[in-house]
């Protein structure tokens, strides 16, 4: 209601430009509209009797400013003051919410710099696939929160427009020249098409940036809660002295920060759905999505600035447990080398699927045998003549050799984010 009293009192100041010299409020009754107050209480009671909240807000706004108060929402339409105050309102709740996105880009970025070269396996399907760094899979996590942070600040930009046309955006009462001085009185650019609505598309666009921001961090919650299992145990969330993991089992530590992350991003992407239920209003304008964006506007920004708090405290907090990520990689007996051996195999000069049967059968072996691959490989007769280099092959630095490279890449990311710090 504060941003809505904000609009009405710039379209005052601006009245004595459209009605013309001599007309329009004095400076003693500008001064008393600058001084109208409300209270939600007041305003709440008067709505009783209008059913009509904005109607209700200029009757009481109107009413403490004595005879000034026939100047207020001169002109206007109620979705003038209604959608011209959400963009202050959009605009001010993403200058917050960026501040978040950002902060997490770089939370992201100083643990992916600390963990560069710690090996780890990476997973495709669930299932241990080849090396890679903790640090090189938080780098992915570093870039895709930048994404989301550019996409959440061209979401706000283009959200936040303004709109005074009238009643069905036509300036009957007023001028496109009004429009733009109020306007620049608030800092808003102005929609150019309002019908009597600032278009939805906009808020809908709005919604599923901050409901990709939100899959973004869930993904991020979803590679902790794999890693947290008992038989990964990689990663450990945070656990404050004193915490309790479980009222019936003392030995319990659960990933419930990743947890709470995966669970909230399904309402903002419920959200986001909504927000594209509202594009399609009847002709000039209609309320059906009004009511709902009571609840997922609010809703959505304050789930996405605690979500980024929230997922910001896991990354700095976390606990990676190095010695646990080089044992788990021994868990197939090297049987993650099988590229290496498929690749030597092939420039010694077998062909490509006679390669593949043998070296499938042989990691098979090593891993439902407990041996390992290098000796298995090293003792089959069909491979002796090849004469192969097993130090080269099963050498874990290999697959790690450009870690360092695609880190430092992070380094485009430093200059954006000492700009908005």
């Amino acid at each position: 209601m504060d941003t809505w009293r904000q609009v009405e009192v710039a379209a005052c100041e601006e009245l004595g430009e459209l009605l013309g010299p001599g007309n329009g409020p004095t400076a003693a009754e500008l001064e008393a509209i600058r001084g109208a107050t409300f209270t939600v209480e007041a305003v709440n009671e008067r709505e009783r009797v209008t059913d009509h909240d904005m109607a209700a807000f200029v009757d009481v706004l109107g009413g403490s400013a004595g005879e000034a108060g026939r100047w207020i929402h001169f002109g206007l339409t109620s979705s003038d003051v209604l959608d011209t105050a959400l963009a202050l309102q959009l605009r001010a709740a993403g200058k917050v919410i960026l501040e978040g996105a950002f902060s997490l880009v770089a939370a992201l970025h100083g643990r992916a710099r600390e963990h560069a070269a710690s090996l780890c396996v990476g997973r495709t399907h669930g299932v241990h696939a080849e090396p890679t760094t903790f640090g090189v899979k938080l780098a992915g996590f570093a870039f895709e929160a930048h994404r989301n942070a550019l996409r959440l600040e061209r979401a706000f930009a283009q959200a936040s427009v303004g709109a005074i046309s009238g009643a069905v955006g036509t300036y009957a009462a007023t001028n496109p020249d009004f429009e733009a001085r109020v306007l620049a009185r608030l800092g808003l650019q102005r929609e150019d098409v309002s019908t009597q609505v600032v278009a939805r598309d906009r808020h809908a666009e709005l919604l599923g940036a901050i409901a990709l921001a939100g899959a973004g961090m869930e993904r991020f919650a979803t590679e902790i809660r794999h890693l947290q299992r008992t038989e990964v145990g990689e990663v450990q969330e945070p656990f404050a002295a004193g915490q309790k993991g479980s009222s019936a089992m003392p030995h319990k530590r659960n990933p419930i920060r990743s947890e709470q992350i995966s669970g909230l991003a399904r309402v903002l992407r419920g959200n986001a759905l909504a927000g594209l239920e509202n594009v399609a209003l009847w002709h000039e304008r209609d309320i059906s999505h009004s009511s709902v964006e009571r609840v997922i506007l609010p809703d959505s920004t304050i789930l996405l600035d605690y979500l980024q708090h929230r997922t910001r405290g896991l990354v700095e907090g976390m606990t990676v447990d190095t010695a646990r990520m080089r044992e788990n990689l021994e868990l197939t007996h090297g049987a993650l080398f099988s590229q290496r051996v498929l690749l030597a195999l092939v420039e010694a000069g077998m062909s490509r699927d006679d390669a593949y049967r043998v070296v499938q059968e042989l990691a098979q072996r090593a891993w439902q045998e407990g041996t390992p691959l290098r000796g298995l490989v090293g003792q089959d007769e069909r491979l002796e003549a090849l004469h192969l280099d097993l130090d080269a092959i099963f050498d874990y630095d290999y697959y790690v050799r450009h870690a360092q490279e695609i880190i430092d890449r992070l380094d485009g990311l430093l200059a954006r984010l000492d700009d908005i710090a």
